[in-house]
């Protein structure tokens, strides 16, 4: 029984350990190493845990991602399901910039970690549906399936991170971009 308790303590202290690390403004390099430290584990502990740091990264965001799925599937309008059209599309947009925003080092490290990987993990095949779908009831003549990966790859982590440091451009800036590019229109409407 205690080395269950262990086990649980554990888990729960690398998630935590994990997150930590990389909510920091500049995390640097987050390796099993760093977090195992700064878990008060062995590298092993983490390994046989989550078999590596993507494994790891996916624990940490899962719960985050549930979140939002579920608001998306069963939360009031205009997130969840009724409201306007229009209405459902902005709020999506806003919903996953902000997811975006609020776990940017996260993805960031999934982003990267294969290729394709943005594009192809379960979580992006989720928004990246629910984004056509809301693109379709909102404007029906749009080709909503191009729209909605060209849409999600404008709310990339590592593009609004470039928008924001380099380019020097507000959050509010990036938001009403994004709002506008999801609404554009094809030639001759």
């Amino acid at each position: 029984m205690s080395q269950r308790a262990d086990a649980i303590r554990n888990r729960a202290a690398v998630l935590d350990a994990a997150e930590a690390l990389f909510r920091q403004d500049d995390p640097g390099p987050v390796t099993l190493a760093r977090i195992a430290e700064t878990a008060g584990v062995g590298k092993a502990t983490v390994l046989r845990r989550f078999g590596d740091l993507g494994g790891l990264i996916e624990a940490v965001i899962a719960p985050k991602v549930a979140a939002l799925q579920d608001a998306v599937r069963t939360g009031g309008p205009p997130l969840g399901p009724g409201g306007p059209p229009e209405a459902r599309l902005h709020a999506y947009l806003d919903a996953l910039f902000d997811f975006v925003l609020d776990n940017h080092a996260l993805i960031r490290a999934l982003e990267h970690r294969r290729p394709h990987a943005y594009y192809a993990n379960p979580a992006s095949q989720f928004w990246i549906g629910e984004l056509a779908r809301r693109l379709r009831a909102a404007h029906r003549p749009v080709d909503a399936d191009y729209l909605a990966y060209a849409v999600f790859t404008a709310i990339r982590a590592d593009v609004i991170d470039y928008l924001r440091s380099e380019q020097h451009m507000s959050t509010d800036r990036i938001r009403a971009g994004l709002h506008v590019l999801a609404t554009l229109s094809p030639p001759g409407r």
